[in-house]
């Protein structure tokens, strides 16, 4: 049985929320009630609490359905547990992840408040299997926070890749580009201000001049800026989400989030968590040519990326996958 690596516990914290907010929150996790329906210890104790992520961020369960026993309800469509053992649940769980058999999942739901960047929002938009209510700029002001990275996280563009990181910048390089994100967030964010005549807290600035409108005066903000969703999602693809989020190519930013995503996943259905990790996560999949290379290799033949009929590129990652060196471009 596959099991899951020890990850540190996702810690709740208030980064991110105001004392309105917290007081919401406290409420909430007081008003206990009674339910039929299968509960998750594990995610019960994180209920509506924030995770913190980035400097502002934070992602909240806020409602889910289901667990491992409705993963395996679905497949098997019986009505309750039985007389079956958890091992018994683990091989059908992992049956259905490695021969890709996903409807089951799609019986989970969960539902999430989160705060993210924008520039990480537009990122996160792409998958199109959830559902999304973003917090409305043209109704609300938005909060006077944004993104400023850590010293660490500041690279250079990289030479062999165009959308990734290369080395990262350091001494007086580094303090001066944050000093102009910073220095350009608080300069935006007063024009903002200026724009809409009234501060966050609803307060007029110039009690002679009338304002722009709240959906005008947004699009001088910079991307760095917060906005907040509710994310509703399946766990099918909750899980192909953090398989592609959480992958090293992504950039950081969003694979901080899919981070804290992982520990949600873990305390939700580890059973199905575990069988995530080994089949997709620590798994590979491979091309009819890349399995005829395997194939030849293990036989004791010399194959080269020709012989095959893949390319240099295809080569190489297949050689990264079988965690192997070799001399060919």
């Amino acid at each position: 049985m596959t099991t899951t690596p020890e990850r540190p516990a996702a810690t709740p914290h208030d980064a991110g929320i105001t004392a309105g907010q917290r007081a919401e929150i406290d409420e909430m996790r007081a008003d206990r009630r009674p339910t039929a329906r299968p509960t998750v210890p594990a995610l019960e104790e994180i209920l509506y609490e924030p995770l913190p992520v980035l400097d502002h961020g934070f992602i909240r369960v806020v409602d889910y359905m289901g667990d491992d026993a409705a993963v395996v309800q679905a497949a098997r469509v019986s009505y309750g547990r039985g007389t079956r053992r958890t091992r018994d649940d683990a091989g059908l769980i992992n049956y259905l992840m490695r021969h890709w058999h996903t409807t089951p999942f799609e019986m989970c739901e969960i539902k999430l408040h989160v705060k993210l960047p924008i520039f990480v929002a537009r990122q996160w938009i792409r998958h199109r299997t959830a559902n999304v209510n973003e917090y409305s700029a043209r109704y609300s002001i938005l909060d006077r926070e944004f993104y400023i990275p850590a010293p660490e996280h500041l690279a250079a563009q990289s030479t062999t890749n165009r959308q990734g990181r290369g080395d990262v910048l350091g001494g007086d390089e580094a303090a001066r580009v944050l000093e102009v994100l910073r220095d350009d967030a608080e300069r935006a964010y007063a024009d903002y201000e200026e724009l809409l005549n009234e501060t966050a807290e609803g307060e007029r600035l110039d009690e002679s001049k009338q304002g722009l409108a709240r959906e005008l005066a947004r699009m001088n903000l910079s991307l760095n800026f917060y906005t907040q969703w509710y994310w509703k999602i399946d766990l099918h693809n909750f899980m192909h989400f953090v398989r592609l989020r959480a992958d090293a190519h992504a950039q950081y930013e969003i694979r901080a989030y899919a981070d804290v995503l992982l520990d949600v996943l873990d305390r939700w259905v580890p059973l199905a968590a575990a069988a995530f990790r080994n089949y997709r996560l620590g798994g590979a999949q491979l091309s009819a040519q890349a399995m005829e290379a395997v194939r030849r290799m293990l036989a004791g033949e010399t194959v080269t990326h020709r012989d095959v009929g893949m390319s240099p590129g295809e080569w190489r990652e297949l050689m990264a996958t079988l965690g192997r060196s070799d001399p060919q471009p």
